[in-house]
């Protein structure tokens, strides 16, 4: 048996897309195991998570995201931009289309510009900031102080923590954050963001998400949630331009979300099993 795949990054952030829209390539029960084997990039092909990409009953395509620690995530921004580009290219869709995800639809316009880059964006929907809804312990708006920081979160597609700080250079994430994305105020845990407000509309921002449990070059819903934080907190306008370590997303806060950034095919090729 051999088993096509792409292989697309967003900012860095990374997956291996298997098309799974004639049929199921791999059973539901190994998808966990498969994107444990094929995310390590050592042994395997390398990637932040495996994307599944088959039919949708109500939207153009379904997006299903497994991680290296064999948890299916709720969606990923810039996971979905790369669907978005795979199923353009390869005409499953035009310039606009719909992705049925386990946090619901995301509306989806993108287009080649001249230079021939390909950009998405992506309607996230509302962030949501109330502990209910993260979901987190306590009631109302989230908040809470943890080793000298303090920590907000908002629901953008999955939970996400947010921490503002001076100098994002200057955090040593993977000391800090496992504590916070591990905190049994997170019933099903959280992604850590620290956050660093630079201009009037600049933010730069490093994430450590859950499931690759270590700090990946850009995470959508992270920057997502970070502008939507600050923005909440009256720290940035609606606009709100993001620096991740992999590169730029430009967020828009209104009563929803919308994210735009890039997506690009590195290669395809075949796994021989």
């Amino acid at each position: 048996m051999e088993i096509p795949f792409v292989k697309l990054q967003g900012n860095g952030n990374d997956f291996v897309l298997i098309d799974e829209m004639g049929g199921s390539v791999i059973p539901d029960e190994m998808k966990g195991e498969f994107a444990r084997l094929y995310c390590d990039r050592r042994f395997g092909i390398g990637a932040d998570g495996i994307i599944f990409m088959s039919p949708s009953e109500s939207c153009d395509v379904r997006m299903c995201l497994f991680q290296p620690d064999e948890s299916e995530a709720e969606m990923c921004g810039n996971g979905i931009r790369c669907l978005a580009k795979y199923a353009y290219d390869s005409d499953y869709t035009g310039e606009e289309c719909t992705v049925e995800t386990q946090a619901g639809v995301m509306a989806v316009t993108m287009a080649y510009n001249d230079a021939g880059e390909f950009t998405a964006t992506i309607d996230m929907g509302p962030a949501k900031f109330t502990s209910a809804e993260i979901p987190a312990t306590g009631e109302g708006e989230f908040s809470m102080d943890y080793d000298g920081f303090t920590v907000y979160a908002a629901n953008t597609g999955v939970p996400h923590a947010v921490v503002f700080v001076d100098d994002v250079a200057a955090v040593n994430i993977n000391e800090v954050a496992p504590g916070i994305r591990s905190h049994p105020v997170f019933p099903e845990g959280a992604n850590v963001n620290f956050v660093q407000c630079n201009t009037t509309d600049s933010i730069t921002i490093r994430t450590f998400e859950r499931g690759v449990e270590a700090e990946t070059y850009s995470c959508g819903t992270g920057s997502t949630a970070a502008a939507a934080v600050a923005h909440h907190l009256g720290k940035v306008p609606a606009t709100v331009h993001v620096q991740t370590r992999g590169g730029p997303l430009t967020i828009k806060i209104n009563e929803t979300v919308t994210m735009e950034g890039p997506a690009v095919t590195v290669f395809g090729g075949i796994i021989p099993l």
